[in-house]
């Protein structure tokens, strides 16, 4: 049951009243009192019944035209103001563009330091420290748990085991971290460069590196499509494992101590 609006109740009251009034003048009133009669309905109470009536009219309808208002609104679209463009996806580089701005960010500064985490072919995960200062000295320096460094020092690398206490070494261009070491690199001349592919997660140099210890290794490079910092390295050696390294808080300002690089033979 719906609740009587206030107003609607006064309204009520209004014209029922005036009717009350009436049939008491008319139980005293004689034969000559009929043409009184008629004077209540023109009287001035009477006429303020219409007075009375329109405010409260208006208020009895004013409450009902918001809601079919508001129905009619969900139905209808909604407008937004300035809506966000879509993101555009990042345009293909040419292959000749891609390596030119590969080069552009190993040559940029003989050093670096960046933090790394590294999946191996089994899918450990290890993470660390990376120090670069060309030309030919690189050292991974792992967090525990690990035990393993990998160090260069311009002319070997050095494969280390802390905990079982072994080193083994490698001629630096065995390795395929020489896109790393190199005092100036030129990707065409350095190795053979297969494809340029780019997507939303990067702009990726397919590599083929022939002259790597044990036979043929292939790498993919991976660059920030906007920066252009290197973001990721995955390599696949000739046994068909595969390494993936990702690179955080890169930084081309800041000289490593040389003492990082130090072999000990």
């Amino acid at each position: 049951m719906k609740h009587l609006p206030l107003a609607a109740f006064a309204l009520i009251l209004a014209l029922v009243a005036p009717a009350h009034a009436e049939d008491a003048k008319k139980a005293h009133a004689n034969a000559a009192a009929k043409h009184a009669e008629a004077k209540p309905a023109d009287a001035k109470p009477a006429d303020a019944k219409p007075a009375d009536a329109k405010p409260a009219a208006k208020d009895k309808k004013t409450p009902a035209k918001p809601p079919a208002a508001e129905a009619a609104k969900p139905s209808e679209p909604v407008q937004l103001t300035n809506p966000a463009a879509p993101a555009e996806p990042p345009k293909p580089l040419s292959r000749e563009e891609a390596i030119k701005r590969a080069d552009a960010f190993f040559n940029a500064s003989p050093v670096m330091t960046a933090d790394f985490v590294q999946i191996g072919a089994d899918g450990k995960r290890s993470e660390g420290k990376l120090h670069v200062q060309r030309a030919g000295r690189v050292r991974f320096e792992y967090a525990q748990p690990a035990t393993m460094e990998v160090v260069a020092d311009g002319a070997q690398v050095a494969v280390r085991d802390r905990k079982l206490n072994t080193q083994d070494l490698y001629f630096i261009n065995q390795t395929p971290l020489k896109f790393l070491m190199k005092e100036k690199i030129d990707l065409e001349k350095d190795v053979t460069v297969q494809d340029v592919q780019t997507d939303d997660s990067g702009v990726t140099i397919f590599i083929e590196d022939k002259a790597t210890f044990g036979g043929t290794s292939h790498l993919k490079l991976i660059f920030d499509p906007k920066t252009f910092k290197l973001k990721q390295w995955q390599v696949k050696d000739p046994q068909g494992y595969e390494t993936l390294i990702t690179l955080f808080n890169i930084d081309q300002t800041k000289t490593p101590d040389a003492a990082l690089f130090k072999i000990n033979k």
